[in-house]
C-alpha cells in the first residue's frame, strides 16, 4: 500500500509525569517534544510529482512553505513519508517562533517566498512511515527509528531536516525535561514503547509529558459569579503599569472555587479591562462571558512552556492556590514567562 494524504498521524496521550520504567517491559524511547505544527511530508513516487505537506487535520500547506518543498526536492528520495514537527526560526528574535509559524502557515503563495527568507522553516523528523514507496506502519518503533537514522546518514541530510533527539536512558530524558525545556521551542518529551507500531489516528501507546512551572498572576476576571466562580482570567502588569491578560485557567474544582469566592470583590469603575473581550481558547473566535473583579488578588498557577513572545500562555493554566501573602506588585511583569514571584 502506498500512503497518500490525508493520513491521520498517530497521537500521544498527555501525562503529568514521566511514566515509571517497568523492569519487565521491552523498553521505551524518549524523544524531545517541540512546540510547532505536526506535519507529514510526502515526496512523489517518481520525478515530476509534487511534494506535499499535510497538517494533523489533513490540510495541505506546501504552498506556504516553498523553502521546505525545495529542500525536499533537492535532498529527499522519492516515495518517502516523514512525520515530524514543523518549526520556524525568527532571526531577529534569535529564537524559534510559534507566531512566525502561524504567519507562514497563513501566507498566500505570492508572499510565501519573502516570508521564507525572514522566517525560515525547519522540520524535526521523529518517524518514517514509508520508504521507496513501501509503507512501514506495521514495523515496531525500534525498526522504524533505525531506518530513519539510516535515511539521514545515507542521504547526509542537513538543515532544514533535523533528526529528533532520542534516548532510551530515563535519566537523560529527565534531564531533557528539566533543562532542555528552558530552550525556546522545546516543551517536553514523548515516551514511545520500542515495540509500538504506527497506528494512524490512535492515541494511547505514546505519552507526552510537558514541563510545568509554578508562577503567579493577578486575577482580573472570572466566569460564573462572584459566589460561584468557574474559571479565572489572569493578568500581569506590563512595564507601563497596564494590566495585560496572560491566560485563563481550566475550570476550578469545587473547593478551590469556594476558597476564591471568599476573597473576590466586584470591580470598581475604571477597571483596566472594561470593554475588553477574552477568547474562550487561545486563537479562538468564541468569547468568554466574564465578570470583572478587583485586580488585587494573586493566584499561584501551574503552566506549561507554550507561551507566545508577547507573554500569553496558549494552553489553559491550572489554579493551585491563592497567594494571600503576595501583592499584585510582587507578580512577575508581563512577558517574563514562568518567572516566579518573590516570597
Amino acid at each position: 500500500m502506498v500512503l497518500r494524504p490525508p493520513v491521520e498521524p498517530m497521537l500521544a496521550q498527555a501525562a503529568e509525569v514521566m511514566p515509571p520504567v517497568r523492569p519487565l517491559a521491552s523498553g521505551v524511547a524518549y524523544e524531545q517534544k517541540f512546540d510547532g505544527y505536526r506535519v507529514l511530508v510526502f515526496t512523489p513516487a517518481a520525478p515530476g510529482g509534487r511534494v506535499l505537506l499535510q497538517t494533523r487535520r489533513g490540510a495541505l500547506i506546501q504552498g506556504a512553505f516553498p523553502d521546505l518543498v525545495a529542500a525536499a526536492e533537492a535532498q529527499l528520495p522519492h516515495g518517502l513519508v516523514l512525520d515530524g514537527e514543523l518549526l520556524v526560526w525568527d532571526a531577529g528574535a534569535g529564537a524559534l517562533s510559534f507566531e512566525g509559524l502561524q504567519r507562514r502557515a497563513a501566507a498566500r503563495t505570492r508572499s510565501a517566498p519573502a516570508l521564507a527568507v525572514k522566517l525560515p522553516a525547519f522540520f524535526v523528523v521523529f518517524d518514517v512511515l514509508q520508504i521507496d514507496g513501501q509503507e512501514l506502519l506495521h514495523l515496531p518503533y525500534v525498526e522504524r527509528r533505525a531506518r530513519l537514522e539510516a535515511l539521514f546518514a545515507d542521504h547526509a541530510l542537513t538543515a532544514p531536516w533535523i533528526l529528533c533527539p532520542m534516548t532510551t536512558d530515563p535519566a537523560q530524558a529527565r534531564e531533557w525535561l528539566d533543562s532542555w525545556t528552558d530552550v525556546s521551542g522545546v516543551e517536553g518529551i514523548v515516551v514511545k514503547p520500542q515495540t509500538s507500531r504506527y497506528t494512524p489516528g490512535h492515541r494511547g501507546a505514546w505519552t507526552k509529558v510537558r514541563r510545568r512551572d509554578t508562577t503567579e498572576a493577578i486575577i482580573g476576571a472570572t466566569t460564573g459569579t462572584l459566589t460561584r466562580p468557574q474559571l479565572l482570567v489572569l493578568g500581569r502588569h506590563d512595564q507601563d503599569g497596564r494590566l495585560r491578560a496572560v491566560g485563563r485557567t481550566v475550570p476550578l474544582r469545587t473547593e478551590a472555587a469556594r476558597l476564591v469566592a471568599e476573597h473576590l470583590a466586584a470591580a470598581a469603575p475604571g477597571h483596566p479591562w472594561e470593554g475588553v473581550t477574552f477568547a474562550a481558547t487561545w486563537g479562538s473566535r468564541d468569547v468568554l462571558n466574564v465578570r470583572l473583579v478587583r485586580p488585587d488578588l494573586v493566584a499561584e498557577i501551574s503552566t506549561d512552556r507554550s507561551i507566545d513572545q508577547g507573554g500569553v500562555w496558549r494552553h489553559p493554566l491550572r489554579f493551585k492556590r491563592l497567594r494571600l501573602d503576595v501583592t499584585a506588585e510582587d507578580v512577575p511583569r508581563f512577558g517574563q514567562g514562568p518567572a516566579a514571584a518573590a516570597g
